[in-house]
């Protein structure tokens, strides 16, 4: 469910990894695990690691703007409790969700190639099997609801991406769309706090009991 932390699969993301090491010291620079309990019900997925941001940091979605919207948007839906400080020592507690990136290397430019996408899909299918009780999957981004769907077998053509799009899969599960919250997209308004918190508010509303699970 979770690559060595030497994995050798991608040659060019171990180049970047080993020159991260030297050039981000105080780095994690590392694949990055998943945060969250795995007995949650809805899983976040991103596409990747930012190189300042989990790859520095050792948490998905910390130390970057990315992670500026999705946490405390989570917090204010009750997904999460604490505060979020953009660190992984910060004390936040995910709750009834999980974070996680669909690639768990941090890529130059933030550009991947597809055999990497290919070479680390088994660590996202384990992860997702691991999860009994999954209900739903949140895809960050175009990228990650494309590789949720292979994992399943499934094609993008009949379970296409829409910011704020519900898809019911044919194994029950649900695959909830957003816009990415990076930076870009926010700056230039893609996406906005209302949006994506309309959206994870949709997904609450979805779940089997109004009240998330510790």
């Amino acid at each position: 469910m979770m690559p060595a932390s030497d994995c050798p699969l991608c040659p060019r993301l171990v180049a970047y990894r080993q020159a991260n090491r030297i050039a981000i010291p105080h780095g994690f620079n590392n694949p990055v695990p998943s945060f969250g309990p795995i007995t949650a019900r809805l899983l976040v997925v991103g596409q990747a690691p930012g190189v300042n941001g989990a790859n520095t940091t050792g948490r998905p979605f910390t130390g970057d703007v990315a992670g500026r919207l999705l946490y405390p948007t989570l917090i204010a839906t009750g997904f999460a409790k604490g505060v979020f400080d953009e660190r992984a020592d910060d004390g936040l507690k995910l709750i009834d969700c999980r974070v996680t990136n669909a690639v768990r290397c941090a890529p130059p430019q933030h550009k991947l190639e597809t055999s990497e996408i290919r070479n680390c899909r088994p660590y996202l299918a384990e992860e997702i099997a691991a999860m009994k009780k999954l209900r739903i999957l949140l895809s960050i981004g175009q990228k990650p609801h494309e590789e949720i769907l292979r994992v399943f077998s499934l094609k993008s053509t009949t379970h296409k991406f829409a910011h704020g799009a519900l898809h019911t899969l044919p194994n029950g599960l649900v695959l909830a769309d957003s816009f990415h919250t990076s930076q870009y997209n926010v700056n230039t308004g893609r996406i906005t706090a209302a949006m994506f918190t309309e959206v994870v508010e949709r997904i609450r509303d979805l779940l089997p009991s109004s009240r998330l699970l510790p």
